[in-house]
């Protein structure tokens, strides 16, 4: 499905000069983005995911390292060139920038403006965003009265103005609770179905990558730490930076969490309605210990994982990991698991 190279990014390292050091805030990144895809890029705070991102329009220019958008190297092309290809590729960030003394039409507008499009030919276009955005009653609305979802949903029909090939998000959802979180995603998803625009999805929540993003990649440190698809990285992690991530979910209490003979479970296939552990605690005729739970119903079937601890004798807890993969869940040891 995704053949053709959107974006491609090697070798690139990124590095500030400050008063007193040289910050390495990127380190020897290579990922490919095909088009079409939801590219996720998820870290902790300060691995450098925001930099990366500015890399990929140059607002940033790597220190070393090529980025290359649709084959063309942007480093080989002069500040008009990219001018013109940064109309291509746009931007929605946590803080929405929005202009707050304009109506929400004028700053869906505001792009088109700025190239010469007509005032009524702009307008149209901007009526036809906010419908695909399902805010049409809210036109002649400012920000002040909009909600941080409604506010967020000006922001991708202002940045879907100018027909872009690529949307970068910066981060886009960090603001909204959670409820919002998921309609502004099942937005997003839904323009790049109709619209087929790639998408690239700056994130430090794995609940974020697994709601919308096919592919993903982890930075930590400001490198590379892995990447694949959702499904293959959140199913197996490879590295320390991935499974942190993975392993500790949105849990404030992680650290608080102390396991031996602890396991992972990832769910993919099994009915939400059976009572796996239950049943597996009834059977086996022994205690387990739940450290942490991070599932969700989809249509049915449970999604998601949890990190069980197993009672320390050898025998219960191989019979327990034994009744799990008998019914079809995927089992994995945790050696020496702290939260």
């Amino acid at each position: 499905m995704y053949e053709e190279t959107m974006i491609s990014v090697k070798d690139v390292s990124k590095s500030f000069e400050t008063k007193d050091a040289v910050v390495n805030a990127l380190d020897h990144i290579d990922l490919e983005i095909h088009k079409g895809e939801i590219y996720g890029i998820i870290g902790m705070s300060g691995a450098g995911k925001s930099t990366l991102v500015r890399c990929l329009n140059f607002l940033e220019r790597p220190t070393t390292g090529t980025v290359c958008i649709e084959e063309h190297d942007l480093s080989e092309m002069s500040e008009e060139e990219l001018r013109k290809l940064r109309t291509k590729i746009a931007m929605i960030f946590q803080h929405f920038n929005l202009l707050m003394q304009r109506t929400v039409l004028d700053n869906i507008c505001f792009p088109l403006e700025i190239v010469g499009v007509p005032k009524k030919k702009a307008r149209e276009k901007a009526a036809e965003l906010l419908k695909i955005v399902d805010l049409e009653e809210k036109a002649k609305a400012y920000p002040a009265q909009l909600s941080g979802g409604q506010k967020q949903r000006v922001a991708i029909a202002r940045a879907l103005a100018m027909e872009p090939k690529i949307l970068l998000c910066d981060e886009a959802t960090s603001a909204l609770d959670p409820t919002t979180t998921k309609s502004i995603l099942a937005l997003l998803k839904d323009i790049n179905r109709r619209f087929g625009i790639t998408m690239v999805i700056i994130t430090h929540e794995m609940a974020v990558v697994q709601e919308i993003c096919t592919h993903v990649a982890i930075i930590d440190q400001g490198s590379l730490a892995e990447t694949g698809t959702v499904e293959e990285v959140f199913s197996h992690p490879k590295t320390k930076a991935g499974k942190k991530l993975i392993y500790q979910g949105s849990s404030k209490d992680y650290s608080l969490m102390h396991g031996k003979k602890c396991i992972r479970i990832v769910f993919s296939e099994n009915s939400s309605f059976e009572p796996v552990i239950g049943n597996m605690i009834l059977e086996c005729k022994a205690p387990a210990n739940i450290l942490l739970a991070d599932t969700k119903d989809i249509g049915g079937i449970a999604h998601g994982q949890m990190i069980l601890q197993l009672p320390e004798e050898e025998m219960i807890a191989s019979r327990m990991i034994e009744y799990l993969r008998e019914r079809r869940l995927e089992v994995q040891i945790l050696e020496d698991y702290v939260g």
